[in-house]
């Protein structure tokens, strides 16, 4: 009897199996979780043009220095940046391409230009 290979790539989550889309659910809860902040989606948007400083973090937030540490740090434990020192000052960058994705996609979504109104989305 001859083995057929079918071409999976058209399922979707239809071709893991039970167990592997928990653990991918799992994993992508956590990631949204991170997200699901206001402050914490405002760093992640002005890092996705580049590296930046706490205190450029701080002005371009218009927020006191330990509540834009407080995000960071969270944004840094979930992976998504990562931080170098220089001197007296600490910069941050976007280290999870993931959270560089869906930011580019957040922007499209939320903040772009091609929007017809607020509140909606063409997803054709």
């Amino acid at each position: 009897m001859a083995v057929v290979e079918q071409d999976m790539s058209g399922l979707g989550c239809a071709a893991l199996s039970a167990d592997e889309m928990g653990d991918r659910a799992a994993e992508a809860a956590t990631f949204l979780k991170a997200l699901s902040h206001e402050g914490r989606l405002m760093i992640l948007c002005h890092l996705s043009s580049g590296e930046k400083s706490v205190t450029t973090l701080e002005e371009l937030l218009g927020a006191r220095q330990a509540a834009v540490s407080q995000q960071l740090a969270r944004l840094r434990s979930e992976g998504l940046v990562t931080a170098r020192r220089d001197g007296k000052a600490i910069y941050y960058s976007i280290l999870d391409p993931k959270a560089s994705a869906i930011m580019a996609l957040v922007y499209e979504m939320f903040c772009g230009p091609d929007l017809a109104k607020p509140g909606t989305v063409d997803l054709v």
